[in-house]
């Protein structure tokens, strides 16, 4: 398929609520593969539709970068059910290259997605995985991890982020 760009931070659509998606469609199935060969290519865990400038409730994880088919995860219309526990661990976005910050995430998550065939179902995460639920799930609230972090903390990892990308 394709690898897209992603957008980086400062782009206002990485800002935007996304719309749910409907009927699966050929259209969708080619968006869900070039979003895998983004992530994949970029070395990442999992990426979101609005990072490529596609403002649907679509997300993609592999937690094993690639490695096992069957770690691959779509995110239809999700929702984060409720989380437990509580872990700390660095954090890193595709869309803000070299940044990686130390953030608390729920340990265990559950969340609701829907199926290419409409289906709800429940998917449970613990760890990366949890971690990577909620992350890319935040993509699709128009949320960037760094927004966690209080207005002194996020003017030195923009000013940090800056000088890495002159």
């Amino acid at each position: 398929m394709a690898v897209r760009n992603v957008l980086t931070w400062g782009d206002p659509r990485l800002k935007q609520n996304s719309e749910d998606v409907g009927d699966w469609t050929p259209e969708l199935e080619t968006l869900v593969q070039d979003l895998f060969d983004t992530s994949y290519a970029e070395e990442g865990v999992g990426i979101a539709a609005p990072q490529v400038g596609v403002n649907l409730n679509i997300a993609v994880i592999d937690t094993s970068c690639g490695q096992d088919p069957a770690a691959r995860i779509v995110l239809i219309n999700p929702e984060v059910l409720r989380g437990e526990g509580t872990q700390r661990g660095p954090e890193g976005c595709l869309s803000i290259p070299g940044i990686h910050e130390i953030l608390e995430r729920p340990r265990k998550v559950w969340v609701k997605t829907r199926t290419r065939e409409g289906a709800w179902e429940e998917l449970e995460g613990e760890d990366l995985l949890a971690r990577a639920f909620c992350h890319e799930i935040d993509h699709l609230r128009g949320r960037l991890f760094v927004e966690y972090f209080g207005p002194v903390k996020r003017q030195i990892i923009q000013r940090k982020y800056s000088k890495s990308r002159a």
